[in-house]
């Protein structure tokens, strides 16, 4: 088996496309193919089973996937180190994390991060989700974390996790009594705004209604200030449910409609990682996100 095959049938079991998998791989159709099918004649059996636009792997191919996956991993990560090796610089990642997504399910990736990358400096550039995917498309960022309901083509997402939006409230408020908040509830509620919310664009995306009206008496664009005055006892706001970091803090899960949200990592499709951005994105897709069954698997 050679290198080149082995990423060919990585590429395809990522995107179950043979044509998408050679534009990623930049090769033309008919030799990742012919590299398809030599590998499995080194297999003895198929490893795809392709039936019109249905494209999926046999059982002998989702036995070998992982096996690949493992070899794949320690080529790069022998690459990642002789770079380094060569560099002679401690490897650097600027990875763009936008600004509403909480720390709490972060913070064990990160770590990982840390521990696959050996001297690893890792920068977080915080942002609007929006302003994030200008910064990718302008190439001035290689890689993000976003929970944007929609996401340009040209970008390639990886889904990590799904969270849920909820009402966050004082202790004592009235909310405290019920086990969820209808959106009705919140007619009439003193409301402070996250200036960098973009609750409504779910809204919107799916074509939901807003059927009630707050009064919005604070806004900001800091997350903490924002949990402060609701600690305080100043109002509620809706926020997604990895957010709150402040202890005082109460929530409900908002429903009718229940919102969610699915944090994506987004690379931008075709462009070449650096060998520190390619490590990081093999972490990602190893990575036991919590809530995902199948982790890794390209949006």
């Amino acid at each position: 088996m050679e290198i080149h095959q082995a990423r060919y049938f990585l590429m395809v079991c990522e995107t179950l496309n043979f044509t998408r998998a050679a534009e990623r791989c930049h090769v033309a159709q008919p030799s990742l193919t012919r590299a398809i099918k030599k590998l499995e004649e080194e297999f003895g059996g198929r490893l795809f089973s392709r039936e019109r636009k249905n494209t999926h792997l046999t059982q002998l191919g989702r036995r070998v996937r992982p096996h690949i996956e493992q070899v794949m991993e320690a080529i790069e990560t022998a690459q990642t180190e002789a770079e380094s090796f060569r560099s002679a610089a401690s490897p650097s990642l600027r990875l763009g994390v936008m600004c509403t997504i909480g720390p709490v399910r972060l913070v064990p990736f990160f770590e990982e991060l840390r521990r696959t990358i050996p001297g690893l400096a890792l920068t977080l550039k915080e942002a609007p989700g929006h302003a994030l995917v200008d910064e990718m498309m302008a190439g001035e960022l290689e890689i993000a974390l976003i929970g944007l309901p929609h996401i340009p083509e040209r970008l390639a997402a990886i889904p990590l996790y799904d969270e849920r939006y909820v009402v966050a409230f004082p202790p004592g408020h009235r909310f405290e009594g019920q086990t969820t908040v209808a959106s009705r509830d919140l007619d009439g509620e003193a409301y402070l705004q996250r200036s960098n919310c973009e609750f409504s664009d779910h809204f919107d995306e799916h074509g939901i209604e807003r059927a009630f009206k707050v009064d919005t008496i604070y806004r900001s664009e800091r997350e903490e200030w924002i949990q402060a005055m609701i600690a305080a006892g100043a109002g509620c706001s809706l926020m997604p449910e990895f957010t709150p970091m402040l202890p005082g803090l109460a929530t409900r899960v908002l429903v009718e409609p229940e919102v969610s949200r699915t944090i994506k990592l987004v690379t931008v499709s075709g462009r070449r990682h650096s060998p520190t951005v390619a490590a990081a994105v093999r972490v990602v897709r190893r990575f036991p996100w919590p809530g995902m069954t199948a982790p890794g698997q390209a949006a």
